[in-house]
């Protein structure tokens, strides 16, 4: 058997039509699993399934906007996939947000919130909502896209390096609370992806060779890299990594 074969299982995918989130449905779809392709706009996820759809010339991925901040529209999401793939079997909890930049003691208070229930409290509940069928078949997988910045300090994003950081733990209190039922929840960590998050980053050349200069493949990395270890989280292959951050970085941590 293929250990990367997804086939007959179903994957939920938040921030999923463009970047890293878009990169993921492509390639789980391309493993064989029906996709759920889910953001706030709805016509970007139209889109995004219909590109799948006519790539694998089969019904693959459906659509399903959803505001990740209202918990009630986090319960119809769970609720239209099971009507329309009868289960869940993989969670991507990998939308999130930034909305400020700055020194860390001038936060608003709304900014703080907005960063810890976007990318914190959203993925609590959304494990919340799909663990009891993952614990009544005793399989499952939930992978939080977290970011490097969760392990390093930052003068200027620090709200969401803490963010990110607690995403690594939510990771490994599922790891540890639902392990026993064959249930596995590990992080992925980017470093610098070129992605539309981080245009600002990769978008002017000499800005790109200042941010690419202390990474060892001195280069950025690219949606499908990050994707490819989603894909591995999710599989056979990954069956016995559990509550684990695989920082895909291109080294940039260790230098």
């Amino acid at each position: 058997m293929n250990l990367f074969d997804l086939t007959g299982k179903v994957a939920l995918v938040t921030g999923s039509t463009k970047g890293i989130g878009e990169a993921i449905v492509h390639r789980f779809a391309e493993h064989g699993a029906k996709v759920v392709v889910s953001s706030r706009k709805a016509d970007a996820c139209e889109k995004v399934a219909h590109d799948i759809n006519k790539a694998r010339a089969a019904e693959m991925a459906i659509p399903v906007p959803c505001n990740i901040n209202y918990k009630e529209q986090l319960q119809q999401l769970v609720a239209a996939t099971r009507a329309k793939w009868g289960r869940i079997d993989i969670l991507v909890c990998n939308a999130a947000l930034n909305p400020y930049f700055g020194p860390g003691m001038n936060i608003p208070d709304e900014a703080f919130d907005k960063i810890m229930g976007a990318n914190i409290r959203s993925s609590h509940w959304l494990a919340q909502l799909v663990l009891p069928e993952m614990v009544e078949r005793k399989d499952g997988s939930i992978i939080i896209v977290s970011s490097i910045g969760g392990l390093r300090g930052s003068q200027v994003i620090g709200a969401y390096c803490i963010s990110k950081a607690a995403d690594m733990q939510l990771a490994r209190n599922i790891a540890t609370e639902y392990g026993p039922y064959n249930i596995r929840a590990n992080c992925i960590a980017p470093g610098l992806i070129r992605t539309d998050f981080a245009r600002a980053l990769w978008e002017n050349p000499e800005i790109l060779k200042r941010s690419t200069a202390g990474t060892p493949l001195q280069r950025i990395g690219e949606p499908d890299e990050i994707a490819g270890a989603a894909v591995f989280l999710a599989s056979r292959a990954g069956s016995f990594t559990n509550g684990h951050t695989l920082v895909v970085d291109g080294g940039q941590t260790i230098a």
